[in-house]
């Protein structure tokens, strides 16, 4: 099992160089955290986009333009085709979304032509290095599926075991998250929750251990999980925090990211490739994670 980010970036190392296609790269945070993928070894490629603007941040950055191909397509729709489609055609290993908003470049890798679409649900795992948490923590999904229900639930399960797998996490944890430890009627997150509990006890999805409905604490803390009496033997351990809406799954990725001084990542899974995509208020360390996690999904 990878215990930290540190470890991330060494297996990445290891595994690389992989190529990346970046859309609309013309972004000092996303620039940065290329040199240093490229300077670790860990990546080259290609970078999409204003290539004028790329040349000045790469000059101030320092970052060697030798191990990439430069293609300058201005329109941000169509430097997002374009990187989708180099990955498609086996030219790239993995898409990295820069300066461009996530609908444009989520609609390029849906395209029919040149996408990446398998037919499966898309959705975004954050992986996080917590210095109050004793492992690697995975959340899903703060990004993509606004309301997911118990089915929509499953396939975001199942797209998380192939980020759990790039971890090196045989046999992952995971709970469903509620605002309380009970199935009740009046509350779908805890009605899904016991649902998705029954598919795993069933085989219907297989490759980890699904346990819930639990509160945040109680999920993440033994000790909490105590004193409210749960006997569930994940309780207080879990690899995966499976949230139960994109407003939940947003607020504990950025209330960990800003609050919690965590290291984090994240991508998209679902496609025939890794998506990186991270906010634009995320670090270019943050940044640097995210390309290694993709580096290492590609390698799987």
């Amino acid at each position: 099992m990878i215990k930290n980010f540190d470890e991330l970036l060494a297996f990445a190392i290891e595994k690389g160089p992989k190529r990346i296609a970046v859309a609309c790269a013309q972004d000092d945070d996303v620039l940065k955290a290329v040199k240093s993928a490229y300077d670790r070894g860990i990546a080259n490629g290609y970078l999409i986009g204003n290539v004028e603007l790329i040349k000045s941040i790469a000059k101030e950055i320092e970052l060697d333009l030798n191990g990439f191909e430069l293609i300058n397509i201005l329109d941000l729709t169509e430097a997002s085709l374009k990187a989708v489609e180099l990955v498609s055609s086996g030219k790239a290993d993995l898409v990295m979304k820069g300066l461009v908003d996530t609908s444009i470049i989520l609609k390029a890798v849906l395209n029919k032509e040149v996408g990446l679409r398998t037919g499966n649900v898309l959705s975004h795992v954050a992986v996080f290095d917590v210095p109050t948490y004793h492992k690697i923590l995975l959340v899903t999904d703060a990004a993509m599926n606004i309301a997911p229900d118990v089915h929509t639930k499953k396939q975001i399960i199942e797209n998380t075991l192939f980020v759990t797998r790039a971890l090196h996490i045989d046999m992952p944890n995971v709970g469903v998250i509620a605002a309380k430890e009970k199935v009740t009627d009046s509350m779908i997150a805890t009605v899904d929750a016991g649902e998705l509990v029954k598919m795993n006890k069933e085989g219907l999805i297989t490759g980890c251990k699904v346990g819930g409905p639990f509160a945040l604490d109680n999920a993440i803390s033994k000790e909490a999980a105590e004193i409210k009496g749960i006997k569930d033997p994940m309780a207080g351990d879990v690899d995966v925090l499976l949230c139960p809406t994109i407003e939940a799954g947003n607020v504990l990725y950025k209330a960990l990211n800003f609050l919690a001084n965590a290291k984090s990542a994240g991508i998209i899974v679902g496609a025939k490739a890794p998506v990186v995509l991270t906010s634009r208020a995320d670090s270019d360390e943050s940044k640097l994670n995210s390309i290694a996690l993709g580096v290492l999904m590609a390698s799987l």
